[in-house]
C-alpha cells in the first residue's frame, strides 16, 4: 500500500530518499528550512526521472507519474497527513530533537518518525518525544538510488513493528534492509573503521607510501578503492572528526584509535580533492598517480624458498617455476641465493630468525592473497638493496607488478583484512547485527570484495587469528587483540558466519 512520506532536509540525502520512494509508488512531501530548497530538490529529482526515461530505465509515463507524486511543503504543518516522516538534516542532536518534538505535535499518533542520522544515538533523539516507541533510525547511504542498503536502527524504546514496517518499505523500494542495534557507527560505519585506521597505522610505521598501500589493497586484496583514495575523496575534514567521534563513543576502544597523522594533515590543510592536495595531488580535480618505484633490470639469479610453511612455499614455487626463475631445491640455500620466506602473521625478521637464516638475504613474499594480482615483497632491516632488487626481478619475471615494503608483521593486506574481519567478529559478538546482515551491509554499503565474516572463513579463522596474534605479540598494542567470536570459532573449527 502506497504511503505518504514527508522528508525534512532536501540536500543530497533527502533528494535521494525522495527519489526512491516516489519511484516505488509513494507520495512524497519535501520541506527544508531554507526558502526555495524544497522546490530545487523537486526539480532535481524530476530531472533524474526524466534522465532515467531517456536511458530506458523507466518509461516516460512512469517518470511523469513518479515526478507527480512529489510535492513541497510550506511548513511542517503540511506533514499532518503523513504516514512516515524522515529527517535528513544537520548532524546536531539538539536540532534533531527539537524537530522531532515539533513533528510529534503535528503528525498522527500512528505515524512513524525516522532519522537518517549516521552517527548520533537514535535513543537520544527519541528521548525528546513523548512517544519514543515510534521513532527509529533509517540510515541510507550516498548516493541513495545506487547504494542499495539501508540500516534500520531501533532505539531502546522503539516498538518492534516500527522497525518491521521500515524494513518492508525499504524492500518495496528496491533496497536491502539490515537491522542494527543503536550503537556508535551502527553497523556499516562501525565495520568500516579498520580499513582506514590500519592503513594510517601502516603509514605511520613507514611500511609503505600511501599510493603503495592503495595499490596493494586494490590489486592484491581486491578493494575497489584504496584507503587513502577514500580519505581524499570524502575529505579529511569529514573523515577525521568521524574517526575521533567513533573512538570517543566507544570510550577509547583501541581498535578505533585515530592516527596522529590526521591532526597534522588537517592543520596543514591537506584535506584531499576539495583542496587540491591530500595524500595525493590533484590537477583539475583529477588525481595525479605517483610513479611506481622502479626496480633495477637485474638478473634474478637463483632463489631458495623456505619450507617452513609448506603449503605457502608450494604456491610460490609453482609461480616462480612457471616464470622461468631458477629455484634451488636443496635443504639449505646456496651462498649466492636470494632467500624467500612466506610468513603469515609474522614479519621478515621473525621468519629469518626463527629459521636461523641470513637476514641480509631474506625477502618475504605475501602468498595469502592470489599471486595473480600485485605481489607484495617485504625486506628485513638487514636485507641488502641488491637482494631486494633480485627478489623483485624474480617475482616480476612473468609480468606481474611488485611492491616492496618495509618489515611489517602481516605485510599490508594481511593486516588490513585481518583487522576488518576482527571488527566484524566483535560486531557479531556484541549482537549489533546478525552475521548475515553484517556481510550484506558491508558488501553493499562499503563495496568490499567480500563480506568480512565470509572473507574470514575463506582465509581461515585460524589464519586470521594467527595474523592478529602475531601483530599483538610483536608490539603489544591492544587494537589487535582477537575478538572472542573469532578465537572461539577458530578453536572449534567453526564458520565465523555461524550464529
Amino acid at each position: 500500500m502506497a504511503l505518504t512520506i514527508g522528508i525534512v532536509g532536501t540536500g543530497t540525502m533527502g533528494r535521494g530518499i525522495a527519489q526512491i520512494f516516489a519511484a516505488s509508488g509513494n507520495s512524497v512531501i519535501l520541506h527544508d528550512a531554507r526558502t526555495g530548497a524544497a522546490s530545487e530538490a523537486k526539480e532535481f529529482v524530476d530531472g533524474m526521472f526524466s534522465r532515467a526515461a531517456e536511458k530506458g530505465r523507466m518509461t516516460s509515463a512512469e517518470a511523469e507519474a513518479a515526478a507527480g507524486r512529489i510535492s513541497t511543503a510550506r511548513n511542517l504543518a503540511d506533514f499532518s497527513g503523513c504516514d512516515l516522516v524522515i529527517e535528513a538534516i544537520v548532524e546536531n542532536l539538539k536540532v534533531k530533537q527539537d524537530l522531532f518534538s515539533a513533528l510529534e505535535e503535528i503528525v498522527r499518533a500512528d505515524a512513524i518518525l525516522a532519522t537518517n542520522t549516521s552517527s548520533l544515538s537514535v535513543t537520544e533523539i527519541a528521548a525528546s518525544c513523548s512517544n519514543p516507541e515510534r521513532v527509529a533510525g533509517y540510515h541510507f547511504f550516498n548516493p541513495v538510488p545506487l547504494m542499495k542498503v539501508v540500516e534500520v536502527i531501533p532505539g531502546a524504546r522503539t516498538a518492534p513493528e516500527v522497525a518491521e514496517r521500515l524494513g518492508a518499505l525499504a524492500r518495496e523500494a528496491g533496497h536491502m534492509a539490515v537491522t542494527a542495534t543503536d550503537s556508535p557507527g551502527f553497523l556499516v560505519n562501525h565495520a568500516g573503521r579498520g580499513f582506514v585506521t590500519e592503513a594510517l597505522q601502516l603509514l605511520r610505521e613507514q611500511v609503505a607510501a600511501p599510493a603503495e598501500i592503495d595499490r596493494i589493497l586494490r590489486e592484491a586484496a581486491g578493494f575497489r578503492m584504496g584507503p587513502f583514495e577514500l580519505l581524499d575523496l570524502t575529505g579529511l575534514d569529514v573523515s577525521g572528526p568521524v574517526m575521533q567521534q567513533v573512538y570517543s563513543q566507544f570510550y577509547h576502544e583501541p581498535r578505533f584509535r585515530p592516527s596522529p597523522l590526521i591532526d597534522q594533515r588537517l592543520a596543514a590543510g591537506l584535506l584531499g580533492r576539495k583542496t587540491g592536495e591530500g595524500f595525493y595531488s590533484y590537477s583539475g580535480g583529477t588525481k595525479v598517480e605517483p610513479e611506481e618505484r622502479g626496480h633495477a633490470a637485474v638478473d634474478a639469479g637463483s632463489v631458495w624458498i623456505s619450507n617452513a610453511r609448506p603449503e605457502r612455499a608450494a604456491v610460490l614455487h609453482e609461480a616462480l617455476i612457471a616464470a622461468g626463475v631458477s629455484v634451488e631445491s636443496g635443504a639449505e640455500p646456496s651462498p649466492e641465493a636470494v632467500i624467500l620466506v612466506t610468513p603469515v602473521g609474522a614479519d621478515a625478521t621473525a621468519a629469518a630468525t626463527a629459521e636461523g637464516l641470513d637476514a641480509s638475504r631474506v625477502v618475504a613474499v605475501d602468498t595469502l592473497f592470489p599471486l595473480s594480482g600485485r605481489r607484495t615483497l617485504m625486506t628485513t632491516p638487514a636485507t641488502g638493496k641488491a637482494i631486494a632488487e633480485r627478489a623483485a626481478a624474480a617475482l616480476s619475471a612473468d609480468g606481474n607488478k611488485v611492491t616492496v615494503i618495509a618489515d611489517s608483521t602481516g605485510f599490508v593486506a594481511q593486516r588490513v583484512v585481518a583487522t576488518i574481519v576482527n571488527i566484524a567478529c566483535d560486531i557479531a559478538q556484541a549482537g549489533i547485527a546478525t552475521p548475515g546482515d553484517i556481510d550484506l551491509a558491508v558488501t553493499l554499503g562499503l563495496g568490499y570484495p567480500k563480506g568480512p565474516l565470509a572473507w574470514g572463513d575463506e582465509i581461515g579463522p585460524d589464519v586470521v587469528l594467527e595474523i592478529l596474534d602475531g601483530i599483538y605479540a610483536l608490539g603489544g598494542d591492544p587494537r589487535y587483540r582477537p575478538s572472542p567470536w573469532l578465537r572461539r570459532r577458530a578453536d572449534l573449527h567453526m564458520s565465523l558466519c555461524a550464529g
